[in-house]
C-alpha cells in the first residue's frame, strides 16, 4: 500500500509534474495474465527500472500525493487489472536530473480518442487532476505523455479522424491548463493490424509545435499482439525519458545512455 506524502515534506521541493494519459498500454498491462477461470491477475514482477524511489510520487484517485509504485494506475483504471506501464521507468530515468518527479496517472483502458474530447468525463477528469497537481504552488507541469490509439484502429472512419481529434485534444489541454507551449510526448502504437497503420501515420506525421512522437513499433508484445510486455514497458519508459530530456530538458540535462538489453 502506498504511503501518503505529507505536505510538509513537499514544501521545500519543486515537483516536476508529468501527466500520464491514454488507454491500456499507458495504464499498464505488463505482467497481467488470465487464469484457468479467465480472471485477470498481475504477476507482481517489477523490473529494476520500475522500482519505487523516494523521489517519485503520484497523485492518487483521491487527489492526494503518495509514494509511487507499480501498478501506477491501479486506482484509476479500476475496471481492468493493471500491471507494469512505462511511467515508473520514465520517472526513474529522469529523477537524477529533475529531482522530485510527480506523476499524475489518468489513463483508462479500452478508450477511443472521442472519449477524451472536451466535455467528456475522461477529459474533464484529466484536466481536473492536472489542475489539482499544481494547487498550492511548489510544482510545474512539465509534459503530457500520451499513449493511445489502438481503439481507433478498429474502423477506417476512426483511423482517418485520428489526427484531427488528437490535434484538437492537444489544443484543448493547453488552453484549459493555461499552458500554450505544454510539451507533448505521444507514443505511436505498436499495433499495425486493421487500420493501425493509418493511426500510426497520423501519430508519426503530426506537426504540432512542442510535440514529439516515440515509436513503440518493434517492442515486444504479449500473446494478444496488442499489449506491451513488462520488459517492453520498461524499455518504453527509457525511450520516453530520452525523448523528454533531448527535446524539452534544460541545456545541462543530458539524456540517459541508451538502454542495453540482452537478446
Amino acid at each position: 500500500m502506498a504511503m501518503e506524502v505529507a505536505a510538509s515534506d513537499l514544501n521545500d521541493k519543486t515537483k516536476q509534474i508529468f501527466i500520464l494519459s491514454g488507454q491500456s498500454n499507458m495504464a499498464g498491462r505488463g505482467g497481467v495474465y488470465k487464469d484457468h477461470q479467465n480472471k485477470s491477475h498481475w504477476d507482481g514482477v517489477v523490473p529494476p527500472e520500475c522500482q519505487h524511489h523516494p523521489s517519485i510520487i503520484r497523485l492518487s484517485a483521491k487527489l492526494l500525493w503518495e509514494s509511487a509504485h507499480e501498478p501506477l494506475h491501479a486506482d484509476i483504471d479500476v475496471k481492468k487489472t493493471c500491471g507494469v506501464g512505462p511511467g515508473m521507468s520514465f520517472a526513474n530515468a529522469v529523477r537524477d536530473r529533475l529531482g522530485l518527479v510527480a506523476l499524475v496517472p489518468c489513463a483508462v483502458g479500452g478508450t477511443a480518442i472521442k472519449e477524451w474530447a472536451r466535455g467528456e468525463h475522461l477529459y474533464e477528469n484529466m484536466v481536473k487532476r492536472a489542475r489539482e497537481s499544481v494547487k498550492g504552488g511548489g510544482g510545474e507541469i512539465k509534459a503530457l505523455i500520451w499513449y493511445q490509439g489502438e481503439s481507433d484502429a478498429l474502423t477506417q472512419h476512426d483511423a482517418e479522424e485520428y489526427q484531427g481529434n488528437m490535434e484538437r485534444l492537444i489544443r484543448n489541454v493547453r488552453e484549459d491548463l493555461g499552458l500554450p507551449s505544454l510539451p507533448i510526448i505521444q507514443v505511436a502504437i505498436a499495433y499495425g493490424d486493421k487500420y493501425g497503420e493509418k493511426v500510426r501515420e497520423a501519430q508519426l506525421g503530426m506537426e504540432v509545435p512542442n510535440a514529439v512522437c516515440v515509436d513503440a513499433m518493434g517492442l515486444e508484445l504479449k500473446e494478444d499482439n496488442l499489449h506491451l510486455t513488462t520488459p517492453a514497458q520498461a524499455q518504453l519508459g527509457l525511450m520516453l525519458a530520452r525523448a523528454y530530456l533531448a527535446h524539452f530538458g534544460e541545456p545541462h540535462q543530458q539524456p540517459p545512455p541508451p538502454p542495453r538489453y540482452s537478446a
